[in-house]
């Protein structure tokens, strides 16, 4: 199975100077955890919720001039649409991530690859391997 037969397409990224309170509105709204940051056409890092949490709010900083450029995380890790759905896991394992953007051919967004998403599509052993590995405590 490829990844775009698992993957959830209609992702987009908001830009490096977006401020933690439009990204947190936009988690809201859309129902999500993760946005991925892009800048000169270029994905350059992802803002989870954990780290509006942990890198914005937990230093006590100014949380109104905090943009996603503070708080993000990068370089950004990926998968290929094309490429086969095991090879996306291990991506997760080794990175303990729990959501890959997905490119095309042309290096342009076209979906979120989530744990959830492997939970529907992928056969239960590898969905309890990726999960274990991507939840395990970070020393």
């Amino acid at each position: 199975m490829q990844v775009r037969e698992a993957m959830h397409a209609g992702v987009t990224w908001v830009g490096p100077e977006t401020s933690l309170s439009e990204l947190a509105r936009k988690m809201r709204d859309e129902d999500i955890g993760a946005i991925p940051i892009g800048e000169n056409d270029r994905l350059i890092g992802m803002v989870t919720d954990r780290d509006i949490a942990l890198r914005g709010l937990a230093d006590g900083r100014s949380v109104e001039s905090l943009t996603a450029r503070d708080v993000m995380t990068g370089p950004i890790v990926y998968c290929r649409a094309d490429e086969d759905i095991g090879d996306a896991i291990r991506i997760m394992e080794d990175r303990a991530i729990r959501r890959l953007p997905v490119i095309d051919e042309n290096k342009r967004m076209v979906g979120m690859l989530a744990l959830g998403d492997i939970g529907d599509f992928a056969p239960r052993d590898m969905s309890a391997e990726v999960m274990q590995a991507v939840s395990a405590h970070h020393a």
